[in-house]
């Protein structure tokens, strides 16, 4: 691994700090109304600037409104802009995931109307893939699609869609083959969050927020035209928008193992020493450092493919699993080393303003988006390990026919 930039790689870094020194804002925004107030209108101002400066995408060609930079251009960016108390960044799931997916199967007429207003930030996209039945199976899929001539009735059920509620437009995976099995009779379709079919329930979360949300489909028709890919070809779809899922979604984000040393160092622990003399405490910061600078490398490792215009592999899939599951077991040690104090989460009072609060009702959440941890370690056992994969009885075998229970 190479941990230095090259002269080209300093030399865009340099640019990139130049630019957001002049534009990226210097105070942190108030962000407790996502939703529909200031922070999502700051969100959008933010995106549109960079996208007139060619920051918005920038691996994207030229035609689509990228400048069609690199992908190591792009992590120079991220790390820069990462310095900034930027807003928060609803249109990830959409030029992270969605649009991708449009681009590559939809129509001339299709991307010419959707990729510019994503990319400036004027439209947000969500993606419509979990049922209350599916589990971490995308097959599993049961909304279905039903062709009437020349438009498809959509009508099911979706769940834990992340910004469903601010959302403008979304793709969605049905069941249009119940006769095929359940990899080979699905269908994608881009859809109106609008169509009064459409209805959006937000789920209220222990960390009080209301990102993730219920979709329900109701009748909702569609043109042929919104179909992205061929028909009972869905599943082949959702792998692309599965595979920059997993490279949209990352690693996790909260306190880490340096904030929890200096609050160790404060906090009395046994016999009123400092809870950093206790040797469990010692060894939990230990791991957690070992943890983090693994993942660091790794990181590494695909920065460099990345310099070098290579392609990094399924390793990619180690970060998030390890980094959320290591946010959860720092954040819970900290409450608990907090003892009595670590039920007060108000960010007045609590250690780093509530951050191992935060980081403890978001980790849940995290070890299920973009991937369940179920799902991330079978990936990185087959294809990073090479064991041999699952077995699957059900893989010839009709969706229609597949059991569902008593």
């Amino acid at each position: 691994m190479d941990f230095n930039d090259t002269p080209e790689e300093a030399a865009y870094r340099a640019q990139v700090r130049e630019w957001l020194e002049a534009n990226a804002p210097k105070e942190p925004l108030d962000l407790s109304d996502m939703e529909g107030g200031g922070s999502l209108a700051a969100s959008k101002a933010w995106q549109a600037k960079k996208a007139a400066a060619g920051y918005a995408q920038i691996t994207w060609p030229r035609e689509w409104g990228g400048p069609g930079g690199t992908p190591i251009q792009q992590v120079i960016f991220s790390q820069e802009e990462a310095k900034y108390p930027i807003p928060p960044n609803p249109f990830q799931i959409g030029l992270g995931m969605c649009v991708p997916t449009v681009m590559t199967f939809a129509d001339e007429e299709t991307k010419k109307r959707f990729v510019g207003p994503a990319l400036r930030g004027e439209e947000i996209w969500c993606q419509l893939f979990s049922e209350p039945s599916g589990g971490s199976d995308v097959a599993a899929a049961r909304t279905r699609a039903v062709r009437d001539g020349d438009e498809w009735v959509i009508s099911g059920q979706k769940v834990w869609t992340t910004g469903a509620q601010i959302s403008d437009f979304g793709i969605v995976i049905t069941r249009t083959n119940p006769d095929a099995p359940k990899h080979k009779g699905m269908t994608m379709f881009w859809v109106d969050m609008k169509d009064p079919g459409i209805e959006v329930r937000p789920i209220h979360q222990m960390s009080g927020g209301s990102g993730f949300n219920e979709v329900f489909f109701t009748d909702v028709r569609v043109k042929d035209s919104q179909r992205l890919g061929a028909v009972d070809d869905g599943w082949r779809v959702s792998l692309v928008t599965l595979m920059n899922e997993r490279l949209a979604v990352g690693g996790a984000t909260g306190a880490q193992w340096n904030q929890f040393l200096e609050a160790a160092r404060s906090v009395p622990g046994m016999n009123g020493a400092p809870a950093l003399k206790d040797q469990s405490v010692r060894e939990k910061l230990a791991d957690w450092y070992v943890q983090a600078e693994g993942l660091k490398h790794t990181r590494n490792r695909t920065i460099t493919a990345l310099s070098k215009g290579q392609t990094p592999g399924p390793e990619s899939s180690i970060g998030k699993v390890v980094s959320a599951m290591q946010m959860q077991e720092l954040a819970h040690t900290a409450i608990e080393m907090l003892d009595q104090y670590g039920i007060i989460n108000d960010p007045e009072l609590a250690p780093l303003r509530g951050a191992f609060h935060a980081s403890w009702l978001t980790a849940p959440g995290l070890r299920i988006a973009g991937g369940t941890d179920e799902i991330l370690k079978n990936i990185i056992a087959e294809r990073v390990l090479g064991l041999p994969g699952d077995i699957r009885v059900d893989k010839d075998v009709p969706f229609k026919d597949m059991p569902t229970g008593r």
